[in-house]
């Protein structure tokens, strides 16, 4: 509750609040529920600058109702779908990546996670001329294995670099160091790492596996807590800053994650060789 001080609005001086705290009104809530005309007798003030202050109180303190319809439309212009640049995974996840949303890629070791983090990367700083950030936990990122993307799409060196240069890259290989990154991106880094006029509209994590599988299992909870630790700021930013998040796990940490909470993971096709397949997770 808002209590009632001297200044809220044009009126409410201090000789006014006496009178009103006498009468037992001392929030704003007690004063737009009580009888205005009783409480004008009350404190001897006149009716119609009571009434005036109250009317300044409710447009201050009231919450507005929305329509449905409202909220809706916000949420189409605030939200855009990023294409992968792959058709095939853009069908799948139902026509890109989502901004405001975490994409979760897993499979198992070799099946091309890391592949597929790259060419999302390329597409979007290329075609879309938007910026990304890149968090490689594993040091397998190459400067010049997106190169070798970009070249197969332009043969433009000016091109290739000005996509380059929208792909800001950061090595971290312990949690801790995630964690920092993602909380200084979260307090503004983001702004900062939009260059080429385009503004940072994907977070790449490659791997969280690598920083979390080491702490997960026996008897410590630590690892889990720090997992979920990392998706709530993922998440955070993704929905404040309007971007979307691709995670890349392992099978392994999927299962791990799954049996600290002592749930079983079947795999539901067991003739089908889930190494070479990919889970998204939206």
């Amino acid at each position: 509750m808002v209590v009632l001080r001297e200044g809220m609005c044009p009126g409410l001086d201090e000789g006014l609040l006496r009178d009103l705290r006498a009468a037992d009104v001392k929030t704003v809530e007690d004063l737009v529920s009580s009888d205005i005309e009783e409480l004008a007798q009350k404190c001897s003030v006149s009716y119609k600058g009571l009434l005036a202050i109250r009317r300044v109180l409710l447009a201050q303190h009231t919450a507005f109702p929305v329509s449905g319809a409202d909220l809706y439309e916000e949420l189409l212009s605030s939200t855009a779908i990023l294409s992968t640049g792959n058709p095939s995974l853009d069908k799948l996840l139902d026509s890109g990546l989502y901004t405001g949303e975490i994409t979760e890629l897993s499979g198992g070791p070799g099946s091309g996670k890391s592949q597929v983090c790259f060419g999302v990367a390329v597409h979007i700083s290329y075609r879309l001329k938007q910026s990304v950030v890149y968090i490689d936990t594993t040091g397998g990122l190459a400067a010049g294995r997106l190169l070798q993307m970009l070249q197969a799409e332009t043969s433009n060196t000016e091109e290739q670099m000005a996509a380059l240069q929208r792909i800001h890259t950061f090595r971290l290989f312990d949690v801790y160091s995630l964690l920092d990154c993602l909380y200084s991106l979260r307090s503004g880094g983001l702004q900062q790492a939009s260059v080429g006029g385009g503004s940072v509209k994907a977070v790449i994590v490659d791997s969280v596996s690598a920083v979390i599988s080491p702490l997960l299992g026996g008897i410590q909870n630590e690892g889990m807590s720090l997992m979920i630790q990392v998706a709530g700021v993922l998440k955070t930013m993704a929905k404040d800053f309007n971007v979307a998040a691709l995670v890349r796990v392992t099978q392994s940490l999927m299962c791990s994650a799954l049996n600290a909470r002592g749930i079983s993971s079947v795999n539901p096709n067991p003739s089908q060789d889930t190494s070479s397949s990919y889970c998204f997770e939206t």
